[in-house]
């Protein structure tokens, strides 16, 4: 490489015809500073170079020969990173997007508050009235016709049952059938259509720490919200079956007795009172998203906006009431597949035969 070459990376070498003139710049070799302007006769045209210039000539085209080079390579180094980094977005995205929610209503969004606002129109508060007083639980709706699933402890043995819809709107309703070894009932208002239908997912496909969220009415107060994740999985869950040992529903509750908040029993242990002599099993999920008496009968429901479980049982510390009962994070649901190999079955009465109502 020449001397002028490594000062001015901008000057081309000069071979004959394609040499810049003076009117052009200095011509090569023409020094610079203080010396720039003086004049410096350009070769004749067309006139062989001095002796060795074919060799200069190499020289001097060998750098941009390599620049040349060094700029394809870089081009193709470049395109492959660049392909490289465009495939690594593409998969990091794919696995980074989470399932689009489903839209249960006609808002969606993303969290626990897009999930609450695509399901909630989906949650129903139910009122049982018996003979010894109101039960208060909540419901999940399964078809736009009406079709409403809740827990049979708290419709069991009502002789009315109203429903209360998420936009203020009262129906009542009949029971079409329980299945009291599951703790499951279906009821059915009458006359209903275009009722917003909840989408039921797979409860099978539920893993410990998967985030839910639990929509109900806890003493009656109609479309709660709570959060949290599946702590545990199949949980050997016991419940009483009779009315009137049920768990507390909130004001009046079942005759309002001394029989505790909400009973179950766990690995041989009874929690919350005396579960009584008449009880069934499941296996449940369990979650600490809060549950308090008012949520049996309500939706456990996954971060994508489908209905995981149907809540029915809590731990709260022993011999409360059910005035006093309040929730610990031990809460449990009825697997949302057993509910669904269940529905033909309610749908013609059920295990427990079906309940007139009104």
């Amino acid at each position: 490489m020449t001397e002028s070459y490594r000062r001015s990376g901008d000057e081309m070498p000069q071979d004959g015809p394609y040499a810049y003139g003076a009117q052009h710049g200095p011509q090569h070799g023409a020094p610079y500073g203080d010396h720039a302007g003086a004049a410096v006769p350009p070769p004749p045209p067309y006139a062989p170079g001095p002796e060795g210039a074919p060799e200069a000539r190499r020289r001097a085209r060998r750098p941009v020969a390599l620049l040349a080079a060094v700029a394809v390579a870089s081009g193709l180094i470049g395109g492959g990173s660049a392909a490289l980094i465009a495939g690594a977005t593409h998969q990091d995205t794919r696995n980074a997007a989470s399932t689009p929610l489903v839209n249960a209503g006609k808002n969606s969004g993303s969290g626990v508050a897009g999930v609450a606002r695509a399901v909630s129109p989906a949650i129903v508060e139910i009122k049982a009235r018996t003979a010894g007083g109101e039960s208060t639980g909540s419901g999940v709706v399964l078809t736009s016709g009406g079709e409403i699933i809740t827990n049979n402890h708290v419709v069991a043995g009502a002789d009315t049952v109203t429903v209360a819809f998420s936009d203020g709107s009262r129906k009542t309703a009949r029971v079409t059938g329980t299945d009291p070894d599951k703790d499951l009932a279906l009821i059915k208002v009458g006359g209903a259509k275009g009722l917003t239908a909840a989408s039921l997912g797979d409860s099978d496909k539920v893993a410990v720490g998967d985030g839910v969220v639990a929509i109900g009415s806890p003493e009656g107060l109609t479309g709660s919200v709570t959060s949290g994740i599946v702590s545990a999985l199949n949980r050997d869950v016991t419940v009483p079956k009779e009315q009137g040992r049920g768990q507390g529903q909130g004001q009046g509750q079942q005759g309002g007795g001394d029989d505790g908040g909400w009973p179950f029993e766990f690995g041989g242990n009874q929690y919350n009172g005396d579960t009584g002599s008449s009880k069934t099993s499941y296996k449940a999920i369990q979650t600490d998203a809060s549950l308090n008496p008012g949520n049996s009968g309500g939706a456990l429901i996954n971060m994508q906006g489908q209905i995981i479980g149907i809540n029915s049982a809590m731990y709260s510390p022993t011999s409360a009431s059910s005035s006093t009962a309040g929730s610990v994070g031990l809460g449990f649901a009825i697997p949302i597949n057993t509910v669904k190999a269940d529905l033909d079955s309610l749908r013609d009465g059920g295990s427990g035969g079906s309940n007139s109502g009104v």
